[in-house]
């Protein structure tokens, strides 16, 4: 499944993904309290991710259900910069992200297991 989701219906979606099935309400309460979102703000990003296909709305209460996991957000995100940034090549985004941040001796360790066992 490959989404699309910005900054700020990803901050949706992590209430969401933390909470689990919840109104709009207490969505627009837990932002404006987290980042200073008014409701209005709220509602358009929430109205989005539903167009999105990210999550559902059940009434009564306009309850919202997230559609898509943070792991499956992740992994379409991950596979878009890949694409775009580095022309599908994986070798080439490890080659890049090693060059600019190293990675320590038992980072280095876990990272060969689990290209084992990925094989």
């Amino acid at each position: 499944m490959e989404i699309k989701l910005f900054d700020s219906e990803l901050k949706v979606m992590e209430v969401l993904w933390e909470k689990g099935e919840i109104s709009a309400r207490s969505i627009v309460e837990i932002l404006a309290t987290q980042i200073g979102w008014n409701k209005n703000t709220t509602y358009t990003v929430i109205k989005k991710c539903i167009e999105k296909g990210a999550i559902e709305r059940k009434e009564p209460g306009f309850i919202c259900k997230p559609l898509v996991t943070k792991d499956e957000v992740q992994q379409s995100e991950t596979e878009q910069l890949i694409d775009k940034m580095f022309g599908g090549s994986s070798e080439l985004f490890f080659s890049a992200f090693l060059k600019n941040n190293g990675i320590s001796e038992k980072e280095a360790e876990r990272l060969a297991k689990m290209i084992r066992e990925v094989k």
